[in-house]
């Protein structure tokens, strides 16, 4: 299969920072934009211009530091907002509007008050007046998931028609499955015309912990953008994980055969960064960037990965920017973690002592969720009275056991 080129979306700056206790200062913002141009994301949806002045402020700054990728504002479909994001956007060196209009029956009844009919004079007009304003133009059918599948296709070649460059099907509730997804781009690609000058995106939130399945059936549907967040941060449950979605295309590229811009060794750091901002990272079990995505506790799982890392880790920590993996020391670790862990405290044991030291170990870990340095140091002071060989990397920091 040949590789296609697909092209990373992300609105952490936007999506993302709508989720409670997300919101960042013009100061984060542009850090956080920096992060994305060393990471490698092709756009940058920096805000929502028309929401405040500090958006419009943060959109406009972004614009005007940020050169690398496309600079984004979302508008709804009404000129007062494509109006603000065209002045926001004006210093950007490749500025994108990006309009989303509700298609479900259930949001044009009881958001927005609206008919069909209407809907799609909306979608005509607010297209064509982005249009005048910038040559890339996103629209998005907002809940299109839910929406009868006639009216989405009438919608969105009516934005096709009035020169939208990328169309978005957001499945803004988190409420479609990998297959139903991937036959919404299919019908696209085979009912509108001149879909093959534009670029299908997709948009997925996590309410069934489904984003990045979702997302990668898009992919393999036609989609050739894909719109995500870092840590998965967004509305609700949040969006597609960039890192994950990235990692997945890294390790399985056997089924996934696309290739990016992406930086992958700034995954990490973008995770990093992200979690400094709004003050708390992602979940110790997150795929890829959490803190346990590279750690191991289990005895057979330490033995394999100390033999041969492949056993039981599908990429390396310095592939997606971790510094290394971490072997946790609990109930759960064997002999071979202890001793690795001791060896490289400099105490290097002879078979007799390291099981005495690993039944003091193991009575510990009964006691404690984690065994740490200092409680292997006083193992050793304490119950074999040794001191580590001169040396280690590590004797000159090893302090007074812990009582």
């Amino acid at each position: 299969m040949d590789q296609e080129r697909i092209f990373f979306f992300d609105t952490t700056l936007r999506d993302g920072e709508q989720s409670p206790g997300c919101s960042m200062y013009i100061a984060e913002k542009l850090r956080m934009a920096r992060q994305l141009e060393l990471l490698g994301v092709d756009v940058i949806e920096a805000g929502f211009a028309i929401a405040s002045e500090g958006d419009f402020a943060a959109v406009n700054q972004v614009a005007r530091e940020v050169r690398g990728p496309r600079v984004c504002s979302l508008s709804r479909a009404k000129e007062e907002d494509i109006a603000a994001s065209a002045r926001a956007l004006e210093p950007a060196a490749r500025p994108r509007i990006h309009i989303f209009l509700a298609s479900s029956d259930i949001h044009l009844q009881y958001k927005l008050q609206i008919s069909r009919e209407r809907a799609l004079e909306l979608t005509d007009k607010s297209v064509r007046l982005a249009r005048a304003y910038v040559d890339d133009v996103e629209f998005s059918p907002e809940d299109s998931t839910r929406t009868d599948r006639d009216f989405l296709c009438a919608m969105v070649q009516v934005a096709v028609d009035a020169g939208a460059t990328v169309i978005n099907l957001p499945d803004t509730v988190g409420y479609t499955v990998p297959h139903e997804y991937a036959a919404i781009f299919r019908l696209m690609k085979e009912r509108i015309r001149g879909i093959e000058n534009v670029v299908l995106s997709s948009h997925c939130h996590n309410d069934l912990g489904l984003a990045v399945a979702n997302s990668l059936a898009a992919l393999e549907a036609g989609a050739r953008q894909v719109e995500c967040t870092i840590n998965g941060i967004g509305e609700r449950a949040g969006n597609a994980a960039l890192e994950e979605l990235a990692a997945a295309i890294h390790v399985r590229h056997d089924q996934l055969p696309f290739h990016h811009g992406l930086d992958l060794r700034q995954l990490f750091p973008a995770s990093q960064t992200l979690g400094e901002i709004i003050t708390f990272g992602p979940a110790p079990n997150k795929a890829v960037v959490g803190s346990n995505a590279f750690s191991h506790e289990a005895g057979i799982h330490q033995h394999g990965v100390m033999s041969n890392p492949l056993c039981y880790e599908i990429m390396t920590p310095a592939q997606v920017g971790v510094p290394a993996n971490r072997m946790v020391l609990g109930k759960h670790s064997g002999r071979h973690a202890l001793n690795h862990r001791l060896q490289e405290l400099g105490y290097h044991l002879n078979r007799t002592d390291l099981d005495l030291a690993y039944d003091r170990f193991v009575e510990i870990a009964d006691r404690k969720k984690s065994v740490f340095d200092q409680d292997l140091i006083g193992i050793m002071l304490t119950h074999l009275r040794q001191t580590p060989t001169l040396g280690s990397h590590d004797s000159a920091a090893i302090a007074s056991p812990q009582a």
